[in-house]
């Protein structure tokens, strides 16, 4: 495996930028700035390599940019209600960035921070780490995180997350890129298909915190168990769709969750380029959230803003407010536990 390093300024200081070649000339881009994915690119069914991961022409703009393209967020992704949970029978209050409630684990999460970081070729892997102290944005426990990605021959991307703490507090890691199969810059993904191993969501509130009831998909436009394309039903009048202009919502794995076990989730594919992606991951369910705000966002390495609806997001993960639902897989980590998660990426064609 190569691996090139590049360095790039940025207000917060020196990013710096991994490229891991494989064999066949696939490569991946990986940032230090949220231990983030900035460029992917893979092979269509022909062999014409383009780059499916949307992202910024510049290094620095991927710094507190709405759309938290291809990085980390943390301590919590996804949702808190109203900024609040008890752990132990102590109140934590976080801070506010999402209507009532507390997104990603807040503007200063771990997506808009530098990482330290380490390439090993031999390996064909770059790991981020960082600690984030006691308090920071109101999570409790001194917390290390140890994210390590690795890029094989067979354009296989694994992301695999880790972390200790010292107290005990709460955690929920993801990935958080946005794909297009046809390439970063081609528009919508409407026409995409996506089939999720999934027979059940979580219906929200308008503010997209869940209500805590497991719904099934069938019958309704969230019924990806067959693939379809992403566009069909998303214009459909159904409150999921209404509240957030689109697909934003999560889907539970199918059957029991083991810990430790990989299990595919989703698998997205496009037929003009014949790209496939299947996407599987030791979570218990997935965030898919199709670029519904994207307009606005940063030039992109084309040099024009996205559209929305021009990348789509499966963030494999915990249920957003787990913290504040008992009958969710809990996410409090203690001392003495390992948070241990991986999510594996495999490119494709057809």
């Amino acid at each position: 495996m190569k691996i090139s390093r590049q360095t790039a300024p940025s207000p917060m200081g020196e990013i710096t930028l991994y490229t891991l070649t494989n064999a066949t000339g696939a490569s991946v881009t990986l940032s230090s700035l949220g231990a983030g994915i900035v460029k992917t690119e893979v092979p269509d069914r022909n062999g014409k390599l383009d780059d499916v991961v949307i992202g910024y022409a510049d290094p620095a703009d991927y710094i507190a940019d709405g759309p938290c393209a291809g990085k980390i967020p943390g301590r919590f992704a996804n949702r808190i209600a109203k900024g609040h949970f008890t752990l132990d029978g102590k109140d934590y209050t976080l801070a506010i960035n999402n209507g009532p409630n507390a997104l990603h684990g807040g503007p200063t999460g771990f997506m808009n921070r530098i990482w330290d970081s380490e390439a090993n070729a031999q390996e064909g892997t770059v790991t981020f780490y960082r600690t984030s102290p006691d308090g920071e944005e109101g999570y409790p426990g001194n917390l290390t995180v140890k994210a390590t990605y690795a890029w094989t021959d067979d354009n296989v991307l694994t992301l695999r997350l880790q972390a200790e703490t010292d107290a005990p507090t709460v955690i929920n890691l993801t990935n958080h890129a946005y794909w297009n199969l046809e390439g970063h810059n081609a528009g919508s993904i409407l026409d995409h298909e996506l089939q999720l191993e999934c027979s059940r969501y979580l219906p929200t509130d308008d503010t997209l915190i869940p209500t805590g009831e497991f719904a099934p998909v069938a019958g309704t436009p969230m019924d990806f168990t067959t693939p379809k394309k992403i566009g069909r039903d998303i214009k459909t009048d159904f409150p999921a769709l209404n509240y957030g202009k689109g697909y934003d919502n999560c889907w539970v794995a199918h059957g029991p969750i083991r810990k430790g076990e990989l299990k595919t989730v989703a698998i997205l594919s496009s037929e003009p380029s014949g790209r496939i992606l299947e996407v599987s991951t030791t979570q218990p369910a997935a965030q898919v959230y199709t670029g519904n705000w994207l307009a606005g966002s940063p030039a992109n390495k084309a040099g024009r803003p996205y559209d929305d609806y021009d990348g789509v997001a499966i963030e494999c993960q915990n249920m957003p407010d787990a913290p504040n639902h008992a009958d969710f897989p809990s996410a409090v980590l203690r001392p003495g536990e390992k948070y241990d998660e991986t999510i594996k990426f495999s490119f494709k064609t057809k």
